[in-house]
């Protein structure tokens, strides 16, 4: 059974705008994208959205719907009481290009410095071998499908645009711990954590695994373990002492041939 939707749409670009309202006929089981869909095709055909897969799948279409970070695509239309005006903007973490498209490259950038998977070399065999439980444990992170929804709902960032540069957000936070938790990675990116990533920033408000569309536990299974990981190598008294015995060992080895040579 169709129904007059009330809507309100942001309509602007870097330089400003405003919500423009909309009255949409909609149907029963449909979501907001067909209603953006909808405006597109019968009100306002500039009106830019960004959108793919329509499968909650690519994370394109992501939007702030009523204030809350959610893929358009997989928002309901029956989510909301009958009546209500759903408002739909930009994502508020990031520059608007124009309407409810923003500019994300800030996230591929962050991407660009975090080490990739480096695994041990092959064993002889040429076999690599894993339990089944590091499998597991990595399986949830792969499941993210960077919509950004939780980048732009963390506060660290959200209205403080100067932190950008020294806080990579809870997404990468996540591609830190898959890698960190991989047994055949080589890397040891925890001091990459603390100093370029800036976990210590996040005050775990769990606001980033509330608005996940994957149910991904991003909180307590990737940076809370993150967290304590960099507080074992930066802070551990064992470790630190564990660090500084390697360290003159590997001197003295450095100093052997000098030696013998003399």
């Amino acid at each position: 059974m169709g129904y007059d939707l009330q809507m309100k749409v942001w309509r602007g670009d870097a330089t400003g705008g405003e919500l423009v309202d909309y009255t949409v006929p909609v149907e029963e089981g449909e979501v907001v994208l067909d209603a953006l869909h909808r405006i597109q095709a019968t009100q306002s055909g500039d009106l830019a959205v960004r959108w793919n897969c329509k499968a909650g799948k690519c994370g394109s279409c992501s939007t702030e719907i009523n204030g809350k970070p959610r893929l358009a695509c997989m928002t309901r239309l029956s989510t909301f009481e009958d009546g209500e005006t759903v408002t739909v903007t930009p994502l508020r973490a990031f520059p608007v290009i124009r309407d409810l498209v923003t500019d994300v490259s800030y996230n591929y950038k962050v991407a660009e410095t975090i080490p990739a998977f480096a695994p041990e070399p092959r064993p002889a065999d040429g076999a690599y071998r894993m339990q089944q439980v590091d499998v597991e444990r990595g399986q949830e992170f792969r499941k993210c499908i960077e919509c950004f929804l939780c980048q732009t709902v963390c506060h660290v960032i959200r209205d403080h645009e100067e932190n950008k540069p020294q806080f990579s957000g809870p997404r990468f936070f996540l591609r830190y711990a898959e890698l960190e938790m991989h047994p055949l990675d080589t890397n040891d990116r925890r001091q990459l954590a603390r100093e370029q990533a800036g976990i210590g920033l996040c005050n775990i408000t769990k606001c980033c695994t509330e608005v996940c569309p994957e149910g991904i536990h991003i909180t307590d299974n990737a940076i809370i373990p993150m967290k304590e990981r960099v507080v074992d190598r930066s802070f551990d008294p064992v470790t630190w002492l564990g660090r500084k015995i390697f360290r003159r060992d590997q001197l003295e080895e450095a100093q052997v041939p000098q030696s013998r040579a003399e």
